[in-house]
């Protein structure tokens, strides 16, 4: 097998991997990134663009997925989806518009932050279940979460692993419903703010079309045999693989970067 060949394995590996992790736990990008990172000899900036186009797909089939609980969320879709957009346009914009140093010395700190947040995946979700807001929101909140939105959305075009649990929390302030309808208004603001941000990257040529289409098929299929077996498997156990897998990694980009 060619080095080309085995390249093209361990990248499709990763995707698919990080579909059924997506489908079941969230996190994929913890996979995925890395992967193109290093065969991309470490061009951040490009690993993270392609990262964005092949996860895209199995975004925009899980927000299909959850039609039936967002056919009452439009009011709250059509808040939330303006500054999702510009937010995710916004922190596209900022990887390509520094030099990719300073974003590959950002590296060790973004995934290091991603471990964080699905290690308090747990945590937040009982906090959000225990202070979750019944009713309209009032207009100061509304305002507060909007704006809140916005840098969510930044750090999701910027990177974004992790901003599944970032919008679940303030959710819970706008009264949006149970759990499930939650993760249905999260999913289309996730796709929102990857499409937007995608297309910034795709506009300025940080694509590396052959990896992002052979990743994103196999994101797809990833996606589709995670959920034939999310029943069986506790999400749990899913969960902290990708938190060990994320502080692992932080460790080792720290180690290149400062040992």
């Amino acid at each position: 097998m060619s080095e080309t060949e085995l390249t093209y394995l361990f990248l499709c590996g990763s995707a698919l991997l990080a579909g059924a992790i997506n489908s079941i736990a969230g996190g994929g990008t913890l996979l995925t990134f890395p992967a193109l990172f290093a065969a991309l000899n470490g061009n951040g900036v490009m690993a993270n663009g392609t990262s964005t186009v092949a996860v895209l797909p199995g975004s925009l089939a899980s927000s299909w997925g959850y039609r039936a609980e967002l056919a009452t969320k439009r009011k709250l879709l059509l808040q939330l989806i303006g500054p999702s957009l510009l937010g995710g346009g916004v922190g596209a914009f900022l990887v390509i518009s520094f030099p990719q140093e300073v974003f590959n010395a950002l590296v060790p700190w973004l995934i290091l932050g991603a471990a964080v947040l699905f290690m308090l995946q747990k945590p937040a979700q009982r906090w959000i279940g225990a202070h979750k807001h019944e009713g309209p929101p009032s207009t100061r909140t509304v305002y507060w979460i909007v704006a809140f939105q916005f840098f969510v959305a930044i750090y999701g075009g910027y990177f974004g692993a992790g901003i599944g649990i970032l919008m679940l929390s303030a959710l819970g302030f706008m009264g949006a419903g149970d759990i499930h309808h939650m993760n249905g208004v999260k999913t289309v603001l996730a796709g929102g703010i990857n499409g937007i941000a995608a297309g910034v990257f795709i506009f300025n040529g940080q694509v590396h079309w052959n990896y992002a289409i052979a990743m994103g098929i196999a994101a797809i299929i990833g996606g589709y045999l995670g959920a034939r077996v999310a029943r069986r498997l506790k999400a749990i156990y899913v969960r902290w693989i990708v938190i060990a897998i994320g502080f692992g990694l932080s460790a080792y980009y720290f180690w290149k970067q400062f040992g």
